[in-house]
Protein backbone atom coordinates (compact mmCIF):
# COMPACT_ATOMS: atom_id res chain seq x y z
CA UNK A 1 0.00 0.00 0.00
CA UNK A 2 1.41 3.44 -1.12
CA UNK A 3 2.07 6.11 1.63
CA UNK A 4 -0.01 9.43 1.60
CA UNK A 5 3.72 10.69 0.24
CA UNK A 6 3.45 8.38 -2.87
CA UNK A 7 -0.18 8.47 -3.29
CA UNK A 8 0.22 12.57 -3.27
CA UNK A 9 3.65 12.35 -5.74
CA UNK A 10 1.30 10.23 -8.53
CA UNK A 11 -1.33 12.35 -8.15
CA UNK A 12 1.03 15.19 -9.06
CA UNK A 13 3.22 13.33 -11.54
CA UNK A 14 -0.88 12.17 -13.26
CA UNK A 15 -1.65 15.74 -13.52
CA UNK A 16 1.32 16.46 -15.48
CA UNK A 17 0.22 13.94 -18.01
CA UNK A 18 -3.11 14.55 -18.10
CA UNK A 19 -2.38 18.49 -18.84
CA UNK A 20 0.14 17.66 -21.18
CA UNK A 21 -2.21 15.28 -23.06
CA UNK A 22 -5.01 17.46 -23.05
CA UNK A 23 -7.41 14.95 -20.61
CA UNK A 24 -8.83 17.77 -18.81
CA UNK A 25 -11.60 15.43 -17.55
CA UNK A 26 -9.07 12.86 -16.10
CA UNK A 27 -7.30 16.17 -14.73
CA UNK A 28 -10.35 17.95 -13.04
CA UNK A 29 -11.35 14.69 -11.31
CA UNK A 30 -8.41 15.10 -8.92
CA UNK A 31 -10.12 18.77 -8.13
CA UNK A 32 -13.14 18.65 -4.90
CA UNK A 33 -15.84 20.49 -7.07
CA UNK A 34 -15.49 23.59 -4.46
CA UNK A 35 -12.05 23.91 -5.01
CA UNK A 36 -11.04 27.50 -4.83
CA UNK A 37 -7.31 29.09 -5.97
CA UNK A 38 -5.22 31.67 -7.69
CA UNK A 39 -3.68 31.35 -10.93
CA UNK A 40 -0.27 32.73 -12.43
CA UNK A 41 -2.47 35.04 -14.95
CA UNK A 42 -5.27 36.04 -13.25
CA UNK A 43 -6.22 38.08 -10.73
CA UNK A 44 -9.02 36.66 -9.60
CA UNK A 45 -10.29 34.04 -7.29
CA UNK A 46 -10.95 30.53 -9.21
CA UNK A 47 -14.09 28.57 -7.55
CA UNK A 48 -15.20 25.29 -8.32
CA UNK A 49 -14.53 22.89 -11.30
CA UNK A 50 -16.41 24.65 -13.74
CA UNK A 51 -14.12 27.24 -13.51
CA UNK A 52 -10.92 25.48 -13.51
CA UNK A 53 -11.74 23.76 -16.30
CA UNK A 54 -12.19 27.46 -18.33
CA UNK A 55 -8.83 27.93 -16.65
CA UNK A 56 -7.15 24.70 -18.54
CA UNK A 57 -9.08 25.51 -21.40
CA UNK A 58 -7.82 28.83 -21.74
CA UNK A 59 -4.44 27.36 -21.35
CA UNK A 60 -4.54 24.33 -24.41
CA UNK A 61 -6.49 26.83 -26.74
CA UNK A 62 -3.82 30.05 -26.36
CA UNK A 63 -0.87 28.61 -27.90
CA UNK A 64 -0.19 25.84 -30.37
CA UNK A 65 2.18 23.65 -28.14
CA UNK A 66 1.83 23.84 -24.43
CA UNK A 67 4.47 21.95 -22.13
CA UNK A 68 3.86 21.70 -18.23
CA UNK A 69 6.41 20.11 -15.87
CA UNK A 70 7.05 20.16 -12.16
CA UNK A 71 9.93 20.06 -10.39
CA UNK A 72 11.83 19.35 -6.18
CA UNK A 73 7.96 18.44 -5.29
CA UNK A 74 7.47 18.30 -1.93
CA UNK A 75 4.68 16.89 0.63
CA UNK A 76 3.84 17.58 3.88
CA UNK A 77 0.88 15.05 5.74
CA UNK A 78 -1.31 16.27 8.33
CA UNK A 79 -4.42 14.39 10.01
CA UNK A 80 -6.28 14.35 6.73
CA UNK A 81 -4.55 17.31 4.54
CA UNK A 82 -1.96 16.97 2.82
CA UNK A 83 0.57 20.02 1.05
CA UNK A 84 2.39 19.57 -1.72
CA UNK A 85 4.92 22.34 -2.95
CA UNK A 86 6.77 22.54 -6.32
CA UNK A 87 8.33 24.82 -9.08
CA UNK A 88 6.96 24.24 -12.33
CA UNK A 89 8.03 25.44 -15.81
CA UNK A 90 5.42 26.03 -18.89
CA UNK A 91 6.86 26.21 -22.37
CA UNK A 92 4.62 27.59 -24.56
CA UNK A 93 5.13 27.43 -28.55
CA UNK A 94 7.52 25.46 -30.89
CA UNK A 95 10.82 26.53 -32.59
CA UNK A 96 13.85 27.73 -30.63
CA UNK A 97 13.91 29.24 -28.80
CA UNK A 98 10.79 28.56 -27.00
CA UNK A 99 8.83 31.02 -24.66
CA UNK A 100 9.24 29.95 -20.61
CA UNK A 101 7.43 30.80 -18.11
CA UNK A 102 8.70 29.57 -14.32
CA UNK A 103 6.71 29.81 -11.35
CA UNK A 104 5.77 28.04 -7.79
CA UNK A 105 2.87 26.07 -7.54
CA UNK A 106 1.27 24.52 -4.41
CA UNK A 107 -1.69 21.77 -3.64
CA UNK A 108 -3.75 21.82 -0.41
CA UNK A 109 -5.37 17.67 -0.78
CA UNK A 110 -8.00 16.48 1.73
CA UNK A 111 -8.84 13.56 2.29
CA UNK A 112 -12.20 11.48 2.30
CA UNK A 113 -12.58 7.92 2.29
CA UNK A 114 -9.54 7.56 1.49
CA UNK A 115 -9.21 9.57 -1.81
CA UNK A 116 -7.31 12.95 -2.06
CA UNK A 117 -8.42 15.14 -3.68
CA UNK A 118 -7.72 19.36 -4.10
CA UNK A 119 -9.29 21.35 -2.34
CA UNK A 120 -7.12 24.62 -3.01
CA UNK A 121 -4.40 25.64 -5.61
CA UNK A 122 -2.29 28.44 -5.98
CA UNK A 123 0.25 28.98 -8.80
CA UNK A 124 2.63 32.17 -9.33
CA UNK A 125 5.37 33.08 -11.44
CA UNK A 126 8.97 33.70 -10.43
CA UNK A 127 10.39 37.30 -10.78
Amino acid sequence: MATAIQTILGIENAMVRDFNGGKIDRLLAHFHPRVVGFSSTKQERIAGRSAMRKTFEYYQHATSRIKYQIAKPQVQVLDGLAIATFYWTVELGTGRPRHVIRGRGSHVFAQKAGNWQIVHEHFSRAH
